[in-house]
Parts: C-alpha cells; structure tokens; sequence
C-alpha cells in the first residue's frame, strides 16, 4: 500500500539531524565526506530506518548514507533518528541515478541494497538497482575493490542481479537462497524483512566486489 503523503513531516526534514541539502556542490562541504580515513557505506532504498539507523548504532567509526528517494519515507526514518542523533548518519532524498554526482570519484566502501523494488516488467528493467546502468553508477561510486551486498524476498529479482554482475564483470560470492538458515549473525534485520520472515518466506542475499 502506498504511503500517503506527509507534507508537514517533508517541510520539517531539512531541520532535522542528519538531513543533508540534495545539492552535488554543498554536499561536498560535508565533513563525513572530508575525514578520508573514515569508511563511507551506503544504503540505497533505506526506506523507514531500521537498517541504516542499526548499522551507523553498531558501527560508530563508519559514516553512513541512507538514500531514499522519497521523502515521506525519509521522514520516518529522520524521526527515529532523531532523540538521540547518530553523529555519523546522514539522509539524502536523491534518486539512485545521480548518485556519481554526490558520491563519484570512489568515495564509498560498501553499497546495500534492501529488498529493492524488482520491477517485474521488462519495459521497466532500466529502473531496476541492479540494471547494467546503475551498476555502471556504482562503480563509479566505490572505491577500487569495493563492496555490493543485495537482500531480496524476490527469487526473480535475485537471479537477475546475479546474472547483471556477472555480465558487468563483477566478482560475485557469499550467496544464498535462504539467508536465515544459514545462521548468520551478522545480519541486521530490515522492517521488509521482519514481515517475510513472519509469512515464511526466504530471504536471498549475494554480495559482489568491484
């Protein structure tokens, strides 16, 4: 169901902690971007929170951006962050596409992409996260080496990923058709994610290197 717009939440978010003006020139004036010996990741899609704002919690020595292109979305996720501001998160309301313009020239280790919008329809593949474009926008966003980790309920989705990487010659490993038997401690549960698991459906996750 679509989320009906918040507009006096939007006309609150550029006062909010974390909400950074969509703007390729100040932008660059952010700290997060000028201490080099910090890591930057990156979560593309970063929806009502959780998963960015979990991350940027456990791991204080690493700046992250949570991009979501729409802005009601953005909101509730700038709202939990915003009793107790995590210094090293950042929102950005851009769309996926002009994220060379803010992040190019190799700026960020690692890239997540959370249960993404498939777009099942082939007229619709170009807007698809994982189409030769936007990997094409990633390389030029990571550093050399760097990290793509993908989660999707869809097994579709997931088989296409796969086969786009590995066409854009990327190096692709740690995959697996249903991520929570696979015991893995490591992963942070996203709000999708809770829901999937209540209907008993797997979760896929690869991760692919530059």
């Amino acid at each position: 169901m679509r989320l009906r717009r918040n507009w006096p939440g939007e006309a609150e978010l550029p006062d909010m902690p974390g909400v950074i003006k969509a703007d390729p020139a100040s932008f660059r004036n952010d700290p997060a971007l000028s201490l080099n010996d910090v890591p930057i990741q990156i979560e593309i899609g970063s929806g009502k929170g959780d998963f960015i704002i979990a991350m940027a919690s456990k791991h204080p020595r690493v700046n992250f951006f949570g991009i979501e292109k729409a802005p009601t979305v953005m909101y509730i996720a700038a709202r939990k962050n915003q009793k107790r501001p995590l210094p090293n998160l950042r929102f950005l309301s851009v769309d996926a596409r002009e994220l060379d313009l803010f992040f190019g020239g190799g700026r960020a280790e690692r890239i997540y992409l959370n249960f993404s919008d498939p777009w099942p329809k082939n007229r619709h593949e170009p807007r698809r996260l994982t189409s030769a474009g936007m990997l094409k926008v990633y390389r030029e966003i990571l550093t050399p080496g760097g990290n793509l980790q993908l989660k999707t309920d869809q097994e579709s989705f997931f088989d296409y990923s796969l086969k786009m990487l590995i066409h854009e010659g990327w190096s692709v490993g740690k995959m697996t058709k249903d991520l929570h038997r696979s015991a893995d401690e490591a992963n942070i549960i996203t709000e999708y994610e809770r829901r999937f698991l209540r209907l008993g459906q797997p979760i896929y996750r690869l991760e692919a290197w530059t």
